[in-house]
């Protein structure tokens, strides 16, 4: 009898210790968006699917493109391909380069000294108070409409202005640049559209019904780059984003008052 108790504990024992490897190694490996994350090992990976840029995967982890070209070993014009992993996180001390998180043995970017007060130091993910219209970069309204949600530095689901409007309208660049992304393969944004201004600022347009340029394609302030519509979104609006060296920036800090 002692024997046969023996028998069955051992027999629970193996089952448990199957099941635990299973499901470790089944959470190794989880879905993010439409591309692929993993996660084993403590090393945080991305593996790069069909249509996504460099561009798109630092837009959806919220980092500068320059930061995971120098993880990862990438030359410009950041070509990538599909099934390649991209590094997200290097266990490593960084410093401060233009208000981005870079590595510090990155030798592709100069560094400028930081100019805020050691006493009261301004935590990276802190949106300035003051207005950064003194940036070379002339920024117009990318449509019309009632603001219907606005940025939130506390509110990683308030990333930009959702600006309400009716299907079809048009969709304008706020300012001259070059096409990064064009596609629908980032969760919650719909068909998507990334602009590129210069190596610190970028600005998105999501929810559209219809793109109308291409990557690569180079677009002045005003050109009409989208059809307003209701792409992952209850109702035809516009999402709209500016980052700042990879990081949600409050557009009402760029855009002009005037709306018109």
């Amino acid at each position: 009898m002692q024997q046969g108790t023996k028998l069955v504990q051992l027999t629970v024992f193996l089952l448990m210790a199957v099941v635990l490897q299973a499901g470790c190694s089944s959470s190794r490996f989880v879905a993010y968006g439409d591309g692929r994350y993993s996660n084993a090992n403590n090393n945080k990976v991305h593996v790069v699917q069909k249509g996504e840029t460099l561009y798109s995967i630092a837009w959806q982890y919220g980092q500068d493109y320059r930061q995971l070209a120098d993880w990862n070993d990438i030359p410009v014009p950041y070509t990538i391909f599909p099934e390649q992993k991209i590094k997200l996180d290097l266990q490593q001390k960084k410093i401060t380069v233009a208000g981005a998180q870079i590595p510090a043995r990155s030798k592709k970017i100069k560094t400028v000294k930081d100019r805020t007060n050691n006493k009261n130091p301004v935590a990276p993910d802190a949106e300035p108070q003051q207005s950064h219209k003194n940036t070379k970069i002339q920024w117009f309204w990318p449509t019309k409409g009632t603001i219907i949600s606005r940025y939130s530095a506390s509110d990683p689901g308030k990333k930009g202005l959702d600006i309400a409007g009716k299907s079809g309208q048009a969709i304008n660049a706020a300012a001259s640049g070059v096409v990064v992304y064009s596609g629908n393969g980032l969760r919650g944004y719909g068909n998507l559209i990334i602009i590129k201004h210069d190596d610190t600022y970028f600005s998105a347009y999501a929810h559209n019904q219809k793109i109308l340029v291409k990557e690569a394609e180079k677009v002045k302030f005003g050109q009409r780059i989208a059809d307003m519509g209701s792409t992952d979104t209850d109702k035809p609006m516009l999402h709209f984003e500016i980052r700042r060296n990879g990081k949600p920036s409050n557009p009402m800090n760029y855009l002009p008052r005037d709306r018109s």
